[in-house]
């Protein structure tokens, strides 16, 4: 499906866990969690995981970049990108970096700072030369980066914490759930109230029913969850997302085949597939 020229998102990084490299990852992508959604004229970045680095790559050769980056949360495979972004290394360029999983024990700021600090890492972020700003909030409030842009935001059943974003522009919307645990036999009301009619859907569903009890307690959730919570909210298109570092092109084709009988229309995300609302 090609997106429209106001709204629409990419996606440059499908993994869960940690990146897969490999003949077997072709179809679907290996590198970790991020989505480039635009907005008219703005650039929204989500997650920074390794898909961070082809996108940076392609923005840093049209020029100095503006943008506002979301995260879902700070586990490294949804960070580890950001050292490695083309774009802020470029003087003329600026970011906004917002989380709402932090408060009140630690800030954005101070996540990435540790990230990028001897042992794990040789420079500082104080090496990027664009202007960067970080904005903590909390889960559940409201925010406007940018004219005509909102995104709600809910909170997520992950360890450490998580937010969910519902991005609404010119009358459509995306919503992107990601790294939260389902309760069996319970549809999660905070993820229907946020994700009520939208358009667009996109759902942690790293593991299917069978796999999940091995790993209960982990954060991550199933394809059948998210079928039955994109039936339950009515939503548009439903996207499964977060793949399993596990599940290669024959397992994610299985996958897809059984979530398109059960939910038609279902997709599962691609790198460089590009959905509109």
């Amino acid at each position: 499906m090609a997106g429209s020229d106001d709204f629409w998102v990419k996606f440059w990084g499908v993994r869960g866990s940690f990146p897969r490299p490999g003949k077997s990852m072709l179809k679907y992508g290996g590198n970790t969690s991020c989505l480039e959604v635009r907005c008219g004229e703005h650039l929204l970045i989500f997650d920074a995981g390794t898909g961070l680095f082809p996108l940076g790559k392609e923005l840093d050769e049209a020029g100095p970049v503006a943008a506002n980056v979301f995260f879902t949360h700070t586990h490294f495979d949804h960070i580890c990108g950001m050292p490695f972004f083309q774009p802020a290394f470029n003087s003329k360029s600026r970011f906004e970096l917002w989380a709402g999983h932090l408060l009140p024990d630690l800030t954005l700021a101070e996540a990435v700072a540790d990230m990028m600090k001897e042992p794990l890492f040789p420079v500082p972020p104080e090496v990027f030369k664009a202007k960067v700003a970080f904005h903590d909030f909390s889960a559940g409030e409201t925010i406007e980066p940018e004219p005509g842009i909102v995104l709600r935001t809910a909170p997520l059943n992950h360890p450490n914490g998580a937010t969910g974003y519902r991005i609404e522009y010119a009358g459509g919307s995306i919503c992107y759930i990601t790294d939260t645990e389902h309760v069996p036999g319970e549809l999660d009301q905070t993820i229907l109230d946020l994700v009520a009619g939208t358009d667009v859907f996109i759902y942690d569903a790293t593991y299917t029913e069978a796999e999940y009890p091995e790993f209960a307690g982990w954060g991550h959730s199933t394809w059948q969850e998210a079928v039955r919570l994109a039936d339950a909210a009515g939503v548009g298109t439903l996207v499964i997302f977060h793949h399993a570092p596990e599940h290669g092109d024959d397992e994610m084709d299985a996958i897809a085949a059984a979530a398109e009988k059960a939910r038609p229309g279902t997709l599962v995300a691609r790198e460089g597939m590009v959905l509109a609302p």
